[in-house]
């Protein structure tokens, strides 16, 4: 099941941005420019999660968040407040508000996608647990299938189940002990190099022609989905 992002946002460029990111991971997407609208169609679409801009013409970011969070149908919907201000007080007043996370404009897409993702799963889960996706890297859980730029790839079951835990915290690194642990976990007797084999054959898989490299080798360290 995909997710449904409700943007509210009245700069066009950072609309089309957002909408062009979002719709590449797989989310289903919808926009309002005005704060009254987006309530009506907040209420009526029933999204999954809401990116919602501070500054507005009309109603405010957080007049908005205020309006949803009192009403009991709402209450735990997640909302990420999108704004240029950067201030500790500002955030405050967000969080306050009911924001749920915040972000200061510029922001990276893969931080956006990363911190949606990270709400969904604790707010969602059954919508997070459906799918997973991370750049143009998307694993569907129910059919336990691997896409890269909607191309089907072929994984062994070691290497799925290794995509799938390094997608679920992007960035992080992972020693080789660590991956045993949690790849192979039914199985002690492992070698720790057969880490590296299987990321070898991970990053053949995935590395599609004209896509650049997902797994990150950290020198003494480990490897991460960077």
């Amino acid at each position: 099941m995909d997710a449904k992002v409700f943007l509210v946002e009245d700069e066009q460029s950072i609309i089309t941005l957002i909408e062009y990111n979002l719709k590449k991971e797989g989310f289903k997407f919808s926009v309002s420019s005005n704060g009254e609208e987006a309530l009506h169609e907040i209420k009526e679409q029933e999204p999954d999660l809401v990116l919602l801009d501070w500054m507005l013409p009309d109603l405010s970011g957080i007049d908005i968040c205020r309006s949803l969070k009192k009403d009991k149908k709402f209450q735990d919907l997640p909302i990420i407040m999108l704004t240029a201000k950067g201030q500790e007080e500002d955030k405050v007043a967000a969080l306050n508000a009911g924001a749920d996370d915040y972000i200061t404009k510029p922001f990276g897409h893969a931080e956006l996608v990363a911190r949606i993702n990270a709400l969904l799963r604790r707010s969602k889960p059954r919508v997070a647990e459906d799918k997973a996706v991370y750049e143009d890297l998307v694993i569907d859980r129910i059919q336990r299938k691997v896409f890269r730029n909607k191309t089907q790839i072929d994984l062994g079951p070691t290497e799925y189940r290794m995509l799938d835990f390094f997608i679920k915290n992007p960035k992080r690194v992972y020693s080789r002990d660590q991956l045993l642990t949690n790849v192979w976990s039914d199985n002690i007797n492992v070698e720790i190099r057969t880490v590296d084999v299987h990321i070898r054959r991970l990053r053949k898989a995935i590395n599609l022609d004209g896509t650049k490299e997902l797994i990150r080798t950290v020198r003494s360290a480990g490897y991460s989905l960077d």
